[in-house]
C-alpha cells in the first residue's frame, strides 16, 4: 500500500508543479503566490510520500488532497484534477489494503 500511495503522491506533485505556469498565464495569478503555493503543495506531497511508513502520513495525504482540490478556486481545472487524484488516493489505499490482506495460496 505504501508504494502505491507514494507513487500517486509523486505524480500529484508533478501535476501540481505543472499547474504553476497555468495559474500565472491563464488565471493571471501572482507569480510569487502561485509559485509558493504550488511549490509548497508539491514538496508536501513528496515529503508525505516519504513518510508513509507512519499512519498519520495517510491522514496528511488526505488533507493534501483537499488542499489540491482547493487550488481550483484559482485554476478551475484543478477542481477536476484534484478530484481525480483524490479518487486515485482513495483507490490506492483501498487496493493496497486488499493486496496486503490477501494471503498467498
Amino acid at each position: 500500500m505504501r508504494r502505491l500511495c507514494a507513487v500517486m503522491l509523486t505524480l500529484q506533485a508533478v501535476v501540481t508543479l505543472l499547474a504553476i505556469p497555468v495559474a500565472i498565464s491563464v488565471a493571471h495569478a501572482d507569480a510569487t503566490t502561485a509559485g509558493a503555493v504550488g511549490g509548497v503543495l508539491a514538496v508536501a506531497g513528496l515529503l508525505i510520500a516519504g513518510l508513509l511508513r507512519y499512519r498519520w502520513a495517510y491522514i496528511a495525504g488526505t488533507v493534501l488532497q483537499v488542499l489540491v482540490i482547493a487550488t481550483g478556486f484559482v485554476v478551475p481545472v484543478m477542481f477536476f484534477l484534484g478530484v481525480i487524484f483524490g479518487a486515485l488516493w482513495v483507490a490506492s489505499i483501498w487496493v493496497g489494503r486488499r493486496v496486503e490482506g490477501a494471503h498467498p495460496r
